[in-house]
């Protein structure tokens, strides 16, 4: 489908980009991450199209709100419906350079209160004994150092430091850097798993290949970085794809979903009937911490909270779990029967 809009607004030459480039532009000057572009772009496009191509400077509250009701109509989740309202009101004020007052009235739907999935010890155990190679690997990091996936998958190289047990999260939600731990039991592994994957990245510099894409104007000023090791992914794809941009044949990373499929098969495995998903690792890493009597703070760190208040939501899960976060006084007692 064709950027839609062929913006009647655009000056007389033709110059003007299109609506939807202009919105790549304002995310990219941001330095949003690319899955936000992608999602932007996609919300704006959706709303014009269900509004049968009108410009967007030609609709307004009631316009935004009918697209956005017909999502709920839809059934559409309350975070997808606040999603694509946030994607509109981003045309609106960062692209069409509208700051109206009907803006700030919009109301967003409110998300269910749930609890997240997290598992015990054990069963986290017995998940990650029915994974091999590279999936145990970033199951067990995404335990062992409470990453969220799309951390995990786009890691690179120089963001593990082994002698300092140290991993750092570039540009993580939120887009602020954060450091974790390396588990000192995933150091063997995870230096075995670089060296094969530095052998394959020689095999691929040989080739004529081994370039790697880099986040926004990495690659205008480092000319050379997308060659390098350290900025390599940790977890490549097997497969190489065309970039768009520059034709290159590269590695991209591992996509999310080959270890959303392996979590769940190994969880089915294991016998959890629990909907487990790589996100309840993280979970039940923060959990399990709080369990072992680590303040409130550092969990709140280490997860990359923005809020303290988004990391007290593991506390309930302690309290809510028949009792099992406390224990009865009359455990404590001595008598018995």
């Amino acid at each position: 489908m064709a950027d839609l809009v062929p913006a009647p607004y655009a000056s007389p030459s033709g110059s003007s980009p299109k609506l939807l480039d202009q919105v790549r532009q304002a995310i990219r000057l941001r330095h949003y991450s690319r899955r936000t572009e992608a999602a932007y772009v996609a919300w704006i496009r959706r709303f014009i199209v269900f509004h049968r191509k009108r410009h967007p400077r030609e609709l307004g509250e009631p316009e935004v709100t009918a697209f956005v009701s017909s999502l709920a109509a839809r059934g559409v989740s309350a975070s997808t419906q606040n999603q694509a309202l946030s994607a509109i009101l981003f045309l609106y004020s960062a692209v069409l350079g509208q700051q109206l007052e009907w803006m700030n009235g919009i109301v967003r739907a409110q998300r269910p209160a749930r609890l997240p999935v997290v598992l015990s010890r054990d069963e986290v155990s017995s998940l990650l004994s029915q994974l091999r190679g590279p999936v145990w690997l970033m199951a067990s990091l995404m335990y062992g150092a409470g990453l969220r996936l799309l951390e995990c998958v786009e890691l690179r190289v120089k963001d593990l430091n082994l002698d300092r047990s140290e991993l750092t999260v570039r540009d993580g939600k939120g887009g602020k850097d954060r450091v974790t731990m390396i588990p000192a039991s995933l150091k063997a592994p995870l230096a075995s798993h670089l060296s094969r994957v530095k052998a394959q990245h020689d095999a691929d510099l040989a080739a004529g290949r081994g370039s790697v894409a880099l986040p926004g104007s990495l690659r205008a000023k480092y000319p050379n970085a997308p060659f390098e090791w350290a900025w390599q992914w940790v977890f490549p794809a097997t497969r190489f794809y065309v970039d768009r941009e520059t034709g290159e044949r590269r590695r991209h990373h591992l996509h999310e979903s080959v270890l959303q499929r392996a979590v769940k098969d190994a969880a089915r495995a294991a016998g959890i009937s629990r909907p487990a998903t790589p996100h309840s690792l993280r979970h039940s890493f923060a959990t399990h911490l709080l369990e072992a009597g680590y303040d409130i703070r550092t969990i709140q760190e280490l997860l990359g909270h923005r809020d303290v208040s988004t990391t007290m939501v593991y506390t309930h899960v302690l309290l809510n779990r028949g009792g099992r976060g406390v224990q009865s006084p009359l455990d404590q007692l001595r008598t018995r029967p």
